[in-house]
């Protein structure tokens, strides 16, 4: 018995049977429910489930930060055998500042733009310690080093949006590791990275646990990301753990239906599947050496600055193919995109749609053949105008083509039987739905001008991995029904390889690499292809084949 309480004083934290309950109204009683877990030194728990699970209600209540209508109805968060439940605001937040941190997925809301890196992470010093200016400054470069953040005298000068998404996450690291914290909580920080980037943010959490001896809460939806950092997981399903364990467990050996469910969804590129051929059918879409480049005007101190966004970039796509676009931030995606559907106009080169040169069209003709190519976005929630119900948001399209109010009302009905909704919903508005089932409205009303090619820009990327699945499926689905071009854009390996017949790789606006996905992610001949495949999280774990209930 002695043995097992000097085990549990070792932990960092341990939140014991906590409840948290939802005011009334509410799908369910509680927010979180019996909740038990255990972080120690030098490791890394990772809790893993669906929007909604009750990850980041736990997080911010161990870190202090739940909305007022949430509070605690049972239990204990006790850090280093102190019930921080039981603190005053002031001593609370004197404790979060110093020996306790947060990590938020979208570093631009948890930076201030108005002040540069060095000041924002000299202000911690300020508040929590009694040092000098020179000192302060000191502490400052040593963190900008400390994640690997380059030419830190220059850098802490900077202000959030002269940096990049990754080097805007390592602020944020180097923010919350500024007080040497005991206890470190990361909500979700590679969502939004590229694969490399992704890659250094994780090698750092890894280094970090053993650097400054801290436990780490990381919070996630990727299978890949725990499989590539976590000591223990916790899978949370509708406020309740359903299952933990070692990593090897949870990840290899899974006993609950649920986790199950979840690892089964994760996607993953099917050895030996059969090639859809496809060389009989017509060519789509084809794009004959596009390119795009953007000048920003010099200043009196500085040059003007050339970006050749899309360089000389050639490729065909045929009827009911799927063609994936791969590469990080900034390798001409999106701008290669957004000249195919001709929402920026390209420099030189032709898109032509059905033998259209979509590149020459005057403006008039243009608009009569906007129906011949659609785009889904990334996010389902700005894509949607909140002011409107669905059943509008879907006719739109096909009223301003000429088709009468009456046919757009049953096509808009027979739209969402096809992406797996009510057709009763018309009437409601985006914010009655959750996110996945707005990227299926999204989809459908890309499909109600029956467009001959669909793009979709990242548009799993935010979804959890079982509602991802079901878009992919979906997406499939609709491709070979109604013979639909495809061009899905993504920075997931794993997604790509799922859905996709041939992959394009892109870099600095080049396309350095083309072919199957077979031959691209097995036989990769590009260096940058083989970086990419090398930085994909988890891609050492092998996805456990068993049958779901």
């Amino acid at each position: 018995m002695n043995t097992q309480m000097k085990e549990k004083n070792k932990a960092i934290l341990s939140i014991e049977n906590l409840s948290i309950a939802i005011p009334k109204g509410g799908d369910r009683p509680f927010a979180v429910e019996g909740v038990d877990i255990e972080i120690n030194p030098q490791e890394i728990l990772c809790i893993i489930g669906e929007s909604g699970s009750g990850k980041s209600v736990t997080s911010f209540a161990t870190m202090g930060l739940l909305p007022k209508v949430l509070k605690p109805s049972t239990g204990k968060i006790i850090f280093k055998g102190q019930d921080v439940l039981t603190l005053k605001e002031k001593d609370y937040r004197a404790l979060r500042g110093d020996r306790m941190a947060m990590i938020f997925q979208e570093p631009m809301t948890a930076l201030n733009p108005c002040y540069t890196v060095g000041n924002q992470i000299e202000e911690i010093f300020k508040k929590h310690r009694k040092i000098s200016a020179n000192e302060r400054q000191k502490r400052v470069l040593n963190l900008l080093n400390e994640v690997q953040l380059p030419d830190p005298e220059h850098l802490k000068t900077a202000y959030p949006h002269q940096l990049s998404g990754g080097q805007r996450q390592r602020v944020i690291i180097a923010m919350a590791l500024a007080l040497d914290p005991e206890l470190l909580i990361a909500d979700e920080p590679t969502t939004a990275l590229d694969v490399t980037t992704q890659a250094q943010i994780l090698n750092l959490f890894k280094t970090l646990k053993t650097k400054h001896n801290a436990g780490i809460m990381f919070i996630t939806h990727d299978f890949g990301v725990v499989a590539e950092i976590a000591d223990r997981v916790v899978v949370m399903q509708s406020g309740k753990i359903v299952e933990q364990g070692t990593a090897d467990e949870v990840l290899n050996h899974p006993q609950h239906p649920y986790t199950r469910l979840l690892i089964s969804a994760v996607p993953q590129k099917q050895s030996g599947k059969s090639p859809r051929f496809l060389d009989d059918k017509p060519v789509t879409l084809q794009a004959k050496n596009v390119v795009k480049t953007f000048t920003t005007p010099g200043g009196f101190f500085t040059k003007e600055r050339i970006v050749h966004a899309v360089k000389d970039a050639s490729f065909t796509v045929r009827q009911g193919e799927t063609l994936g676009i791969v590469g990080e931030s900034g390798s001409g995606k999106t701008t290669l995109v957004r000249c195919l559907i001709k929402l920026i106009e390209s420099d030189s080169g032709k898109v032509l749609i059905n033998d259209i040169d979509f590149s020459h069209l005057p403006k008039k003709e243009l608009r009569k053949h906007r129906n011949d190519i659609q785009i889904v976005f990334q996010d389902p929630y700005g894509s949607l105008n909140p002011r409107r119900t669905i059943g509008d948001l879907i006719i739109e399209g096909p009223l301003n083509f000429g088709v009468p109010r009456a046919e757009a009302i049953e096509r808009a009905k027979e739209l969402l039987g096809i992406v797996q909704l009510n057709p009763d919903c018309l009437d409601r508005y985006p914010s009655q739905f959750s996110g996945g089932q707005r990227q299926r409205i999204c989809i459908a009303r890309a499909l109600a001008v029956e467009p001959k090619v669909l793009i979709a820009d990242e548009a799993v990327s935010a979804l959890d991995v079982s509602v991802q699945k079901e878009v992919l499926k979906l997406l499939a689905n609709i491709r070979d029904e109604f013979g639909l071009t495809l061009i899905f854009i993504t920075h997931d390996l794993r997604v790509a390889a799922q859905i996709c017949d041939n992959i394009i790789v892109m870099k600095d606006g080049e396309i350095v690499e083309t072919g199957t996905v077979d031959d691209v992610f097995d036989k990769p001949v590009n260096e940058y292809t083989k970086v990419l495949l090398a930085a994909e999280p988890g891609k050492d774990w092998t996805i456990p084949e068993f049958s779901i209930a």
